[in-house]
């Protein structure tokens, strides 16, 4: 018998793809999901900016410095990313976003008390600082290298504005609150140490947060002097 030469057979389609149509209809809801945490985000942070505001007038002598420091806005921002925050670019945005919208709830508030407030400035700040405190927010998720990092990163922060105000600011500003996210920075490097694998990475975690801190600390005692002199 002649061997056949007609075309050959085409190959049955893979019945388990799915279709571009259902791609796109996926990818289309994963983003209207993320849009809508992030609204969630700048909503919350809107409220808590303007809360810090009505704090400065209102919270007692011993914790009002929860309302005039960096770690007041970088707790609850880190918060809202590690609740929300679906992937590292997602969480770059809630930082930034939630940086932003607090600067702009305390400076509506703070126009309502007649004490206007140039939100400019602090804007620009939270769209650098932002993305870098919701990734290592997000981080705290994982359990190696970025882990590590994150860790190092937050824990820096609020370590080296407590022992700032426990040190430099202490004879203006009661200790309370600054012994208090003093703690809550120790808090978080023990949180990341005990996690992280390798075991190893628990040094670079307190390496990085001692790093962090003395930056941190430095910037703002540098800051004031090379603005006011």
């Amino acid at each position: 018998m002649a061997p056949r030469t007609g075309p050959a057979p085409e190959a049955p389609a893979d019945a388990s793809a799915p279709a571009p149509g259902v791609v796109e209809a996926g990818r289309r809801d994963r983003a209207i999901a993320a849009a809508r945490r992030v609204v969630l985000v700048a909503t919350v942070a809107l409220v808590l900016g303007g809360l810090t505001s009505w704090g400065q007038l209102l919270l007692p002598a011993e914790t009002a410095s929860l309302a005039n420091s960096a770690g007041g806005w970088t707790i609850p921002t880190a918060i809202l990313v590690v609740v929300l925050a679906r992937g590292y670019p997602e969480a770059a945005v809630q930082g930034a976003v939630a940086f932003v919208a607090l600067t702009l709830g305390y400076a509506v508030v703070s126009g309502w008390r007649d004490l206007p407030f140039d939100p400019s400035t602090w804007a620009v700040v939270g769209l650098v600082a932002g993305p870098v405190v919701g990734t290592a927010a997000h981080a705290l998720r994982r359990r190696g290298r970025r882990l590590a990092l994150g860790t190092a990163v937050l824990a820096g922060i609020l370590v080296g504005e407590g022992v700032y105000g426990l040190t430099v600011v202490a004879e203006t500003t009661s200790p309370v609150w600054w012994s208090i996210e003093l703690a809550v920075g120790a808090l978080v490097l023990a949180f990341g140490a005990l996690r992280v694998r390798p075991w190893g990475l628990a040094l670079v975690a307190a390496t990085g947060t001692v790093l962090v801190a003395a930056a941190f600390w430095s910037a703002f005692v540098l800051l004031p002097i090379l603005v006011f002199h």
